[in-house]
């Protein structure tokens, strides 16, 4: 049996290939990588290799097409690794899938192919330096003059920023439009469009070896050929993919999660303390019995969520509510299974330490928890 209701075989085996490709590949690798602030291109290259970017796409853009379950086996491997792998969610479950369901046939066969070969490796440009949750008020514009837009702005927090060579820009091409978000649109920028520049690997708090940057348009004359989907739906657009990015969210800090208990389990029964194992004492038992009851009811809700978006159900609901409650109960488990590990967990050699420090973003992007309530309270009829 896998671990949900919907894995067959095909799964199991896909799970067990990829265990093994990053056992070998990422896990001793991983450490490096943090000091470095990167993960290399050729492991990007070699997940591409082998299947494991964008399993989604058709086979014409050399794809395997699989559905959204096998996406989900490759998210739960990657985050078993570690959070700093998010980027290549990322660019599989949130960016790909934008050219898929709006680029012109013309769109899909100028990069797909690329995407699921790691030529090309993506990232999403929303957020900028004045402007966070709010996308109705992003301020880089994108002008048109004849056949370009003339795009100017600044972009900031962006992931895959260093490795990144397609993005995906939010910017307004009406600035004036009333009401604001129908002023948005979507644009396709490659890394090399004079006028387009990126600024230094963010130094950031946790994610260590996830590579994060700020992106700066001066004048980029961008052709309109680059515009996806329509102009000025762009708002509608990312409304409609939120559901699955959110979701991607979720499933990474529900596996965080899971990963948090089940090293503090190893750990306090191999622990002695006044001559016992840690583990014996009731506070532990009583700690883990409050973690592992969390853990077993975020499973549980996340995998009926996932089966309802396979079947294309919309749960906006239900998967802001999963963002919401699953990221901060990673957050309070990372917590608590540091505080089990006793000092031992502060430092960088044990993996909990590193979880600790890569959780609490999670609170933050795809949209603040404040913003989930706030959706959660709007579909409540409040």
């Amino acid at each position: 049996m896998g671990r949900y209701r919907f894995e067959g075989e095909e799964h199991l085996i896909f799970r067990k290939t990829l265990r093994k490709f990053l056992q070998k590949e990422a896990v001793p690798n991983y450490k490096k990588w943090e000091k470095e602030g990167i993960i290399p291109r050729k492991f990007w290259k070699d997940l591409g290799e082998l299947g494991f970017l964008c399993p989604q796409v058709s086979e014409d853009y050399g794809g395997l097409e699989l559905d959204f379950s096998f996406c989900v086996v490759i998210m739960e491997e990657l985050e078993r690794v570690g959070t700093s792998l998010v980027g290549i969610s990322l660019h599989n479950d949130i960016v790909v899938p934008y050219i898929e369901a709006y680029g012109s046939p013309e769109q899909r066969e100028r990069w797909l192919p690329g995407c699921t070969s790691a030529d090309y490796i993506t990232g999403i440009a929303m957020t900028e330096p004045g402007v966070g949750s709010d996308l109705a008020n992003v301020q880089t514009t994108a002008i048109r003059d004849g056949n370009h837009y003339i795009v100017n702005g600044q972009k900031t927090f962006i992931t895959n920023g260093v490795n990144g060579n397609l993005f995906l820009v939010v910017v307004k091409t009406n600035p004036n439009a009333e009401p604001k978000h129908r002023g948005i649109s979507l644009l396709v920028m490659e890394e090399g469009m004079p006028g387009f520049t990126k600024g230094r690997n963010l130094d950031k708090v946790g994610l260590h070896a996830q590579d994060t940057a700020e992106l700066y348009f001066e004048d980029c004359r961008v052709p309109v050929e680059n515009l996806l989907g329509e102009e000025g739906q762009g708002f509608q657009y990312l409304m409609e993919k939120l559901q699955q990015e959110r979701l991607v969210v979720a499933i990474s800090a529900q596996i965080a999660s899971e990963d948090m208990l089940e090293m503090t389990i190893d750990y306090v029964k191999s622990r002695q303390a006044f001559g016992k194992p840690v583990s014996s004492f009731q506070n532990t038992q009583f700690k883990l019995a409050e973690m592992a009851t969390k853990v077993e009811l975020g499973k549980t809700f996340l995998e009926s969520l996932i089966e309802d978006h396979i079947e294309g159900k919309e749960i906006v609901k239900k998967v802001s509510m999963a963002k919401y409650w699953l990221t901060e109960a990673a957050h309070e488990i990372s917590a608590e299974c540091m505080r089990l590990h006793g000092g031992y967990g502060y430092m960088e050699d044990y993996k909990i330490a590193r979880r600790y420090r890569d959780i609490p973003v999670a609170s933050i992007y795809a949209g603040t928890n404040e913003i989930m309530k706030g959706i959660i309270a709007k579909k409540m009829g409040l």
